[in-house]
């Protein structure tokens, strides 16, 4: 059997352990690496829209339409539930996202006060094929990882995460 590699974070728990002895850094053990991988991730991530000329916020607007199926569409409120941000930020990020012609709102059929935002067709190709690249990179992240640690590890990541979602 072999070792497991070390990593920057066992590093910094062995020069903890040697400093601080009476402090228990067990916790380290997962959530500094958690806090390390979330940072490549956001790199990746960021990467992947830049090659698609979006940034993030705009991809979180776009998939939340996407993820409705068609007609991707959705109300503006049902779009602050989705990225959860605020209602002037909200028409800030559809206003913007319309100017460069990835959305566009239409009266809400029923309801006359309403109206409802949706995807135009390079919308519809921006978000698909930088959703597209980003599971490509993402993919990557995890290459080192076989598809039942995969599972295993999004489990215990469930089972952390779960209470904070509720």
């Amino acid at each position: 059997m072999t070792e497991d590699p070390k990593d920057e974070v066992d590093r910094l728990i062995a020069a903890w352990r040697s400093e601080r002895p009476d402090l228990d850094v067990e916790p380290l053990q997962v959530l500094s690496r958690v806090s390390r991988l979330a940072k490549h991730l956001d790199r990746a991530r960021r990467a992947s829209f830049a090659e698609h000329n979006l940034e993030p916020w705009e991809f979180d607007v776009l998939t939340a339409l996407r993820r409705a199926g068609k007609p991707y569409e959705l109300s503006p409120g049902a779009l602050l539930k989705a990225t959860l941000v605020t209602s002037g930020t909200m028409t800030n990020r559809i206003d913007r996202l319309a100017q460069a012609g990835l959305v566009r709102r239409r009266p809400d059929p029923e309801d006359r006060r309403g109206v409802l935002v949706s995807l135009t067709d390079t919308g519809l190709a921006r978000v698909d094929a930088a959703f597209a690249d980003l599971l490509r990179r993402e993919h990557a992240l995890l290459a080192g990882l076989g598809p039942t640690d995969q599972r295993t590890l999004s489990s215990l990541l469930r089972t952390l995460l779960a209470p904070f979602d509720t």
